[in-house]
């Protein structure tokens, strides 16, 4: 009986770039922090503190982001270049051993047996960087970063939270009453949340329920967040005032 060769096919993964997580990671934090901050500003009546304090902790912020992303990526290349001199290493003077775990990690994580993977640990020891390569993907499960994109990352993290972090602030320029101001903001930015946690998970791959469960958990963190700043503000306002 002849089998037909089956046809290819289409397989369905998110394919978002690398860039979606370092943008999606600061915008959201963008739009959280400086909203909370400048909810808990405006209880002390003062349209100019929280202009100032707003935009201190809008480019401070956006800095820290965009920096803490870039040393977090060179601490990982450097641990994977560690970890890779390492792995050479012990190819290099105790193959035998390495041999060894290969067959462990294949019974451990696989259940395969040493005759299914011999043909593949003989073809991995012919060629050392290959077996290098394997140990760092399967016994450390370590994929190699891209330094290349190392400042791309940094400054789409840095620019998404200042974009984030102006939308909650943009009623506070064009108001000259505070509390004009915070009920605009508040009207904004709980619009903006809905819709950023709604098309980021539509983004992502997740379906249209997963991504209205995740629009109103973006927004139940959003009202938190600006809810506690605000109580805490306006409670240590109540113990010492701040004169507008």
């Amino acid at each position: 009986m002849d089998i037909e060769p089956s046809l290819p096919h289409a397989e369905r993964h998110s394919s978002h770039s690398a860039l979606l997580g370092p943008i999606i990671i600061g915008f959201a934090d963008g739009l959280t922090v400086p909203f909370a901050l400048t909810a808990g500003l405006s209880s002390v009546g003062s349209l100019n503190l929280v202009i100032l304090g707003g935009l201190a902790e809008l480019f401070a912020g956006a800095i820290s982001m965009g920096l803490g992303a870039y040393l977090a990526a060179a601490t990982e290349d450097k641990h994977y270049r560690v970890e890779e001199a390492r792995e050479w290493e012990e190819v290099e003077t105790c193959p035998e051993m390495e041999e060894a775990e290969i067959y462990e990690l294949m019974l451990k994580e696989y259940g395969l047996g040493r005759e299914c993977i011999k043909p593949v640990v003989e073809g991995l020891m012919k060629d050392k960087g290959m077996w290098v390569k394997f140990m760092m993907d399967f016994e450390l499960k370590l994929a190699r970063p891209t330094t290349s994109r190392r400042w791309v990352e940094a400054l789409c993290m840095g620019v998404s939270y200042f974009l984030g972090g102006l939308v909650p602030m943009i009623p506070y320029f064009a108001y000259k009453d505070v509390n004009y101001a915070l009920f605009t903001s508040i009207g904004v930015t709980v619009v903006i949340l809905v819709i950023f946690g709604y098309v980021k998970a539509i983004v992502t791959g997740c379906t249209r329920h997963d991504a209205c469960i995740s629009s109103m958990q973006t927004l139940a963190i959003g009202v938190l967040a600006s809810a506690t700043s605000y109580g805490i503000v306006r409670g240590f306002n109540q113990i010492r005032p701040v004169h507008p």
